[in-house]
């Protein structure tokens, strides 16, 4: 099903794209039909044609950010299953379809206690590491 939205996206995105570009290529286009330069024409085709894309295809564009909102959902989603992964708990974070909101609490309870897996808690771990090292390179000296 995940594939079927990235193909309708895909094509959601490219279809948008072209009609915009198409829409300044016109504009451009009948701007020099009346005889302005070329690259005044296009400078004005960008200038007004964007713009007037937005108005224009606003069902389309509609389309291209709820799929991309949804690409973004699943992605934190996966993301936030991934860190639970690593921190060795269940993944119970896509049965609630939540995003990383419950994950952000328990990280933040987890980080002031002992234990942990945020990506801070990872980087300390090696500074309480270095203790022990400590003694040897004292002795080296």
């Amino acid at each position: 099903m995940s594939e079927r939205r990235s193909d309708t996206l895909l094509r959601d995105l490219v279809l948008y794209v072209l009609a915009r570009f198409a829409l300044v290529a016109v504009i451009t286009a009948v701007l020099v039909l009346f005889r302005v330069p070329l690259l005044v024409a296009l400078v004005m085709g960008l200038v007004v044609g964007l713009p007037l894309g937005l108005l224009l295809f606003r069902s389309l564009n509609n389309r291209v950010t709820a799929g991309l909102a949804a690409r973004n959902e699943h992605r934190a989603r996966e993301r936030a299953r991934l860190r639970a992964q690593l921190r060795g708990e269940e993944p119970d974070i896509d049965e609630s379809g939540g995003a990383d909101g419950p994950s952000d609490s328990s990280r933040s309870s987890d980080s002031s206690g002992s234990g942990g897996g945020s990506a801070t808690d990872d980087t300390d771990r090696p500074d309480e590491s270095d203790k022990p090292d400590k003694p040897d390179r004292a002795g080296d000296e």
